[in-house]
């Protein structure tokens, strides 16, 4: 599981554990973080950007009877250990008690790392990312219709993460993410309309085509042109694969372990209760091959695992790191962040589909709204009451009618999961994946 530099790494975390015990800390732990990226940005050709970037964090977490403290540095030399050291058992010897705080139990810590085919060892050459995004902004700007371009971009970018820990939990990985993507324009004046496309993947050899991504970037803004605006009304709303996976998002945050001991989250009385309609599953899978958020263990070493966090429908568990777990009388899901600040967050995390293509999805709605773009965060996760810009097609006895901007789509998320239905076009493009969507009785606010 160890990748180049990563051994060494874990011997660094050590040492600093090793002297933050001899100092007087009853616990520690020790991450190592290094990112390094490559990017290339063009408009028309010509060069924008191309930057190489690279950084080194470490973070110390020590921990005196129900007391502790972090402290971060990007000095990695062993001479400046000793005064973070210090430095953190001051801090932990003056804050006060934290009953939650404390490092992962034996039976917890993960021992066995997967082999998950995270990192592609293979850096890209500045020509390769230059050569990818001209393929794809020339490919988009040769649609017809097509007046300009609002730019391209490749990058790839690695992190490579160790994590060593005084209860025995050491390890370490490395993640790597390829892009392609391209945004352009038609139309002209105040009649401009803008769509973009892209492909992400760990692996350079996943990623899609770049000429096919402009392609559909291009397609996706001249079909935008001349769009019309509605009358307010209730109708049931399709939301498109690329965007439905943004539902998903609002959901992990109101099962996240902060919102629920907080009492800030809208779903915080419905574990084991339905929450979304019968036969409806939502994964989270730290462990899926090639995924763009997996990883072998959680950020604080604990073992994690695929989980069915809605089971038909069903809520089945909490996304808990150790602090909140334990303040919930629960035990740690495997959710911990990466870093030693706290905090919980899903991996890959996907919605699985349904029978049903999105033509038939639609089928039988004689007036409806097909979004392709949605603006703003209007989401309350503590009363679950949604309410976002959004941009599309109209929908009309099952066809798409004609384009349609300047609206809002509004509900309540809790009513918005029970009447959701999905299509059987699941595609991981990213951390949180969803085939169409269908969703009944949704306001959409226009015209009046």
């Amino acid at each position: 599981m160890d990748q180049p530099g990563s051994t060494r790494d874990q011997e660094i975390a050590q040492e600093l554990v090793d002297r933050a015990r001899r100092a007087g800390a009853e616990a520690a732990n020790a991450l190592i973080v290094r990112s390094s990226s490559l990017s290339h940005s063009q408009r028309k050709a010509a060069l924008e950007k191309l930057e190489r970037e690279e950084s080194c964090d470490l973070g110390l977490r020590v921990l005196i009877g129900k007391h502790q403290a972090t402290v971060s540095s990007t000095d990695l030399s062993l001479d400046g250990f000793d005064a973070l050291v210090d430095r953190a058992i001051a801090m932990a010897r003056a804050v006060p008690e934290d009953p939650y705080c404390g490092l992962a139990e034996p039976e917890e810590i993960c021992t066995l790392l997967p082999e998950l085919e995270m990192a592609d060892e293979v850096e890209p050459a500045p020509a390769e990312l230059i050569a990818r995004a001209q393929a794809c902004e020339g490919a988009a700007l040769a649609v017809a219709g097509i007046a300009n371009s609002d730019g391209a971009d490749a990058s790839w970018g690695r992190t490579q993460m160790a994590l060593v820990a005084s209860n025995g939990f050491a390890g370490s990985y490395a993640r790597t993410r390829h892009s392609v993507s391209v945004s352009v324009i038609a139309g002209e004046g105040a009649r401009m309309e803008r769509d973009y496309d892209y492909t992400t993947a760990v692996y350079a050899e996943d990623l899609e085509n770049p000429e096919l991504v402009g392609k559909r970037a291009g397609s996706r803004t001249v079909r935008r042109l001349n769009p019309r605006r509605v009358p307010t009304q209730q109708v049931p709303v399709v939301y498109e694969s690329r965007i439905a996976g943004g539902l998903l998002r609002h959901l992990v945050g109101a099962i996240s372990g902060g919102a629920i001991t907080r009492r800030t989250s809208f779903l915080k009385e419905k574990l084991g209760q339905h929450v979304f309609g019968t036969g409806i599953t939502v994964v989270d899978d730290p462990h899926r091959p090639r995924g763009l958020a997996s990883r072998p263990f959680d950020g604080e070493g604990v073992t994690n695992r695929r989980r069915e966090i809605i089971a038909d429908g069903v809520l089945t568990t909490w996304l808990l790191d150790l602090a909140s777990a334990r303040q919930l009388g629960l035990k740690s899901t495997g959710h911990a962040g990466r870093g030693l600040g706290g905090g919980t967050s899903a991996t890959n995390l996907y919605l699985l589909p349904g029978s049903a293509t999105p033509k038939e999805l639609i089928a039988d709605i004689k007036q409806g709204f097909f979004i392709t773009e949605l603006m703003g965060m209007g989401a309350n996760q503590i009363t679950g009451d949604y309410s976002r810009g959004a941009a599309g097609f109209w929908i009309e006895n099952g066809v798409l009618v004609y384009p349609v901007s300047e609206l809002t789509v509004a509900g309540n998320l809790k009513d918005m999961f029970l009447r959701l239905t999905p299509a059987n076009d699941l595609k991981f493009r990213g951390g949180a994946d969803a085939p169409t969507v269908r969703i009944e009785g949704m306001t959409v606010a226009g015209t009046n």
